[in-house]
């Protein structure tokens, strides 16, 4: 063995050589399955691409770092169901960019947080946890009541999510502005919005905060419908794939 590894020792050619096709054979083993990827994840029923509001509050939910705490992936173990809900199917992710499965859990995961609280529930536990789970080490966000969403650059955001293989349509892209504010409003005239996104589309005052849209009501919004595109109970263990 020692000789046979004394040959790259001494010898820098043959070393660099041997490094080359050493990363070559794994950036192989990693690249391949890339091209592969519509066939190793197959569409599921009730999927859809997030609503522009639901896109917004994404995007909140990674500036503000919640991804360090708190999983989005249940994993297939007994206790992990048991605790929340069915585990997670890979076409739930199809439209993350990037998915949120986390590495560590300070929080419980959030894969299926969607309709387990109120509103209400959520609106007192950003602005201070501890109302609601006493032992909670998480930090407040009561500003995000208080910050107006900027929704400039929400039609861009799309527009970039497409580029990643999103099936965002060139109406969805034009209607982006409007779409957002709708979700966020019942009282809108958001019937465009459902035949874009969908009949579940979920449409309220998440926030609770009247008719100004705050960074609250697109996180709220975001995380009432993790977990609900696909319904788990007709699936069951095995997905029902789309044909």
């Amino acid at each position: 063995m020692q000789m046979s590894h004394a040959i790259f020792e001494r010898n820098s050619i043959i070393l660099l050589i041997g490094v080359l096709i050493t990363v070559a054979i794994g950036g192989i083993v990693e690249i391949v399955p890339l091209f592969l990827i519509k066939n190793t994840i197959e569409r599921v029923e009730g999927m859809r691409p997030y609503t522009p509001l639901e896109l917004a509050g994404r995007q909140i939910y990674l500036r503000e770092g919640c991804y360090t705490c708190h999983s989005q992936m249940i994993r297939s173990l007994r206790s992990e169901v048991d605790r929340y809900g069915h585990y997670s199917l890979a076409a739930e992710s199809m439209y993350d960019h990037p998915f949120q499965w986390g590495s560590k859990r300070t929080g419980p995961d959030l894969a299926r947080v969607g309709g387990k609280y109120s509103d209400e529930w959520h609106q007192v536990h950003m602005k201070n946890p501890r109302n609601v789970v006493p032992n909670s080490i998480m930090p407040g966000y009561a500003f995000l009541s208080e910050e107006v969403l900027e929704t400039e650059e929400i039609k861009d955001l799309i527009k970039a999510h497409r580029m990643t293989g999103v099936p965002y349509d060139d109406e969805m892209v034009e209607n982006a502005l409007a779409d957002l504010k709708a979700q966020a409003n019942p009282d809108s005239d958001y019937d465009d919005l459902l035949n874009r996104y969908g009949e579940k589309v979920s449409v309220r005052d998440f926030a609770g905060d009247g008719p100004k849209v705050t960074e609250l009501d697109a996180l709220i919004a975001y995380l009432q419908m993790l977990g609900t595109l696909v319904d788990t109970d007709v699936y069951g263990i095995e997905a029902k794939l789309q044909q």
